[in-house]
């Protein structure tokens, strides 16, 4: 699972004589890096290739040194970038004296990951007979089957529904990544980069039908760790990831994924079946019964009572003054 990090910097001479440069200069470059690198190297880690990109069609001047890192079970992300600093200074020094002659200069913008990890790909999948599904909602099974597939199919070409689509997804991604002391954020990120790969931004699950068979899968990139950073420090992540069987990071990518889509599926068999606000209600009502100081009986009672009652705020706290 490859990682990326980039120096990014302005150069106005001869690409040839820069790209001269970094052939030359790549061991003393990556030398740079030896003491930062050199735990992770010895679990088998660290910087696997450097590639010089010239990215000048787009942008003026504009070049990036490319860096691939293998950080196992960490994320990596202080370690990268402490390598590309220092990368990045002895770029600047080695240059200053290489180019003096020609009167150029290498002028570093700025060295930072990236979030965008399409190299750490994992997916999730779930399948069964389409007769294994009599039991999810009251439909038959192949209605269900091909409702479910119609739902996945609008996302796939609807931005609208995309976005809620993967957001559902994201639901049960973050809380794992949350609770495990990952940086949901940046992963949130990647993904939806991820999601609009194809110049278009599309659901990241899929559903099929072949035959009798019902299959549902969902493929993302995830960059994430079990070692290292808030992991070894906050006693809740701790927990979390023993409550995980203090898996590995590949395993926890397939942990994550594979929540993802167990909540992608709980929500879409909920808006092909009852509609969403069926759930949703129930947990807005529990919501308005702590707002309102209920007790464990007014809680009871209030949940046969608000079945097939509208909830809002009045309507609970007039339950509740009526069954003091």
């Amino acid at each position: 699972f490859t990682k990326k990090g980039q120096i990014h910097f302005s150069f106005d001479g001869d690409k040839n004589i820069l790209k001269e440069f970094i052939k030359i200069n790549k061991k003393e470059i990556l030398k740079s890096t030896d003491i930062i690198a050199k735990n992770m190297k010895k679990r088998g880690g660290g910087i696997s290739s450097i590639q010089l990109i010239d990215k000048t069609d787009e942008l003026k001047s504009y070049f990036q040194l490319s860096v691939d890192f293998n950080t196992l079970d960490s994320m990596g992300a202080n370690f990268i970038n402490s390598c590309l600093e220092s990368m990045s200074k002895k770029i600047k020094e080695l240059s200053d004296e290489y180019f003096k002659k020609n009167n150029y200069s290498i002028n570093i913008i700025m060295s930072i990951l990236s979030n965008y990890t399409p190299d750490c790909i994992v997916e999730s999948y779930a399948e069964c007979d389409i007769n294994d599904l009599v039991d999810i909602a009251n439909i038959e099974p192949k209605e269900f089957a091909e409702k479910m597939k119609y739902a996945f199919d609008i996302a796939k070409i609807d931005i609208s529904r995309a976005v809620t689509h993967n957001k559902g997804i994201m639901n049960g991604i973050d809380a794992i990544l949350i609770a495990t002391g990952n940086d949901f954020r940046a992963v949130e990120a990647g993904i939806h980069a991820y999601a609009s790969s194809n110049s278009k931004y599309q659901s990241l699950s899929e559903c099929s039908i072949s035959g009798n068979k019902f299959r549902l899968s969902l493929k993302i990139p995830l960059s994430v760790g079990t070692v290292g950073g808030i992991t070894d420090l906050h006693p809740l992540v701790k927990l979390s990831l023993q409550i995980l069987n203090n898996p590995s990071s590949k395993d926890l990518m397939c942990i994550i994924a594979s929540v993802g889509l167990a909540q992608n599926f709980a929500a879409v068999k909920s808006l092909i079946t009852s509609g969403i606000q069926q759930g949703h209600m129930k947990m807005h009502l529990i919501n308005l019964l702590i707002k309102n100081k209920a007790n464990k009986d007014q809680i009871k009672k209030a949940k046969k009572y608000f079945l097939d009652k509208e909830i809002n705020n009045s309507s609970v706290s007039e339950f509740i003054k009526s069954n003091k």
